[in-house]
């Protein structure tokens, strides 16, 4: 009977004192220890999809774990973020974000998982610089120039990416805050955008970094701003928008991004992990300078200040599409 007694209490305390052991130390396995999969909600080759693989590729190494990009395009982000928020939240099934994450709560309203109580963010990853770009024979050569010209009642269209997409958001908010009507004409995709905006068929685009480079670069359209709140990279001498100093519309900023995120509910000590090694990363000179090439400014950070970020987005972006009445589409 003592006999017994003694390891009924022997195993209790064992119990009792794993319990009181930190996460990591009995709640799971190491983590890594399998693949770890990037659910991108777009097809391969554009530019989020261009900078999950880089960094990916990067964090193999780190983990010394296999990584591989998971690509779940349709219906602009919307399925490839419903299969992320389903994933085990245990850090082998991740998302990467873009700005269609923080639009389409207002643009598609009811959506199959909540944004916010669905996902943990875990780090900024990417900016990708919006420039706005003109056909060589529009007679502006500033923000100032074209506003004037606007309003003096000349015919300008904007080309975008399709309704709603981040290019036409961009073309709505600066609308907005510079008092404009530059006519929006949508497109299937950027790349058919441009190619009305080489022949003149617009005569402006809001273009991100990627599709707008290689024609700045040609001559073949000229470059009148970047709209980000301070200079770009890429392209050190076109002065910014929302800048006082530069061209002067402190309420226009708009750019395409990348972040990372974890599935709702996954341990705090695998996103603390995730967290600081996708930063030690994201610093690494040769990733920088592969994603610079790509069209993307890298800015990681903390977990905190990519919730505020998200936030900050999901405001911004209410507000334009209920005052332009956008709809997908």
């Amino acid at each position: 009977m003592h006999d017994a007694t003694t390891r009924r209490q022997l195993i209790a305390s064992g119990l009792f004192a794993a319990a009181t052991q930190p996460w990591t130390a009995w709640a799971a396995p190491a983590w890594p220890n399998r693949t770890v999969r990037f659910i991108v909600p777009f097809p391969p080759g554009g530019p989020v999809d261009t900078t999950a693989r880089i960094f990916a590729t990067k964090l193999s190494e780190v983990w010394q774990t296999p990584t591989v990009i998971d690509n779940r395009a349709g219906a602009g982000g919307v399925v490839g973020a419903t299969a992320a928020a389903k994933e085990a939240p245990d850090g082998h099934g991740l998302f990467v974000g873009a700005i269609h994450h923080s639009v389409n709560p207002s643009l598609m309203g009811k959506l199959p998982y909540d944004i916010e109580k669905d996902f943990a963010p875990i780090s900024f990853a990417a900016m990708f610089p919006v420039f706005l770009v003109a056909h060589p024979s529009v007679p502006a050569n500033s923000i100032q120039e074209l506003i004037a010209l606007a309003k003096s009642g000349a015919p300008l269209a904007y080309g975008s990416s399709g309704n709603g997409g981040g290019t036409h958001l961009a073309g709505e908010l600066f609308n907005m805050e510079a008092g404009t009507k530059l006519q929006h004409i949508p497109y299937k995709g950027s790349a058919p955008a441009m190619n009305d905006l080489l022949g003149g068929q617009v005569q402006l685009m809001f273009s991100d970094a990627p599709t707008a480079l290689p024609h700045i670069k040609s001559g073949r359209v000229k470059v009148l701003a970047v709209a980000s709140r301070k200079r770009s990279p890429m392209l050190p001498n076109v002065p910014n928008v929302p800048s006082g100093v530069e061209a002067g519309l402190p309420g226009f900023e708009a750019y395409s991004w990348a972040a990372l995120f974890a599935p709702a509910q996954t341990p705090q000590p695998v996103l603390d992990k995730i967290n600081a090694d996708f930063n030690t990363v994201m610093k690494d000179p040769e990733v920088r300078r592969r994603l610079l090439e790509a069209g993307a400014e890298v800015d990681p950070g903390t977990q905190e200040q990519m919730r505020q970020r998200l936030r900050s987005e999901l405001d911004k972006w209410a507000k334009v599409i209920k005052a332009g009445g956008i709809t997908a589409g």
